[in-house]
């Protein structure tokens, strides 16, 4: 898929987030939806099957997001399954993240972590990743337990790896 055709995508769902809700809300609902059709590819591959009719993979997405999702989100995550777009969900949802945090002037941070972080643990992350990148941060914190403990933060271009898992191959390759 063309990057162009993520982008326009990624700018038509910002725009009308914007203009019916809370966009940050819409961000927030449809990367989490993107990041369990990541988790699942029974999920991923359902969502991009052509073979399977629009109308029932949209009801898919409409069951799944019935009750955790906003109307806005629901629909627009909809509108992407039956415009053939199921397979590009996570890119576009990344573009669209990263459209709105610059909109805002933040930078967005992936945080990866074992277990979820507390409030006061993200605002000490967010103050020490401002500090190091000069920019507002926003946080998307992904549970991952192949992390095994410590954070994997991906922040732009910049991946900083503090993790066990990491830690633990660095050990390994050096005995």
């Amino acid at each position: 898929m063309s990057d162009e055709k993520i982008q326009s995508y990624a700018q038509a769902i910002l725009a009308v987030a914007s203009a019916e809700s809370n966009p940050a809300q819409v961000e927030d609902e449809i990367y989490r939806f993107s990041q369990a059709v990541q988790a699942s590819e029974e999920l991923k591959s359902t969502l991009s099957d052509a073979s399977i009719p629009s109308v029932r993979r949209q009801q898919i997405v409409e069951d799944l997001l019935d009750g955790k999702a906003s109307q806005t989100t629901a629909a627009l995550v909809s509108m992407l399954v039956a415009a053939g777009m199921g397979s590009e969900i996570k890119a576009i949802a990344d573009q669209m993240i990263g459209l709105g945090a610059e909109s805002r002037d933040k930078a967005v941070a992936e945080v990866y972590s074992v277990v979820d972080l507390s409030p006061d643990q993200q605002e000490r992350l967010a103050a020490a990743l401002k500090s190091a990148t000069g920019k507002d941060v926003e946080m998307k914190v992904i549970i991952d337990e192949s992390v095994m403990g410590g954070l994997l933060v991906q922040i732009e271009d910049e991946v900083i790896d503090g993790t066990v898992r990491t830690r633990l191959k660095q050990l390994r390759e050096a005995f």
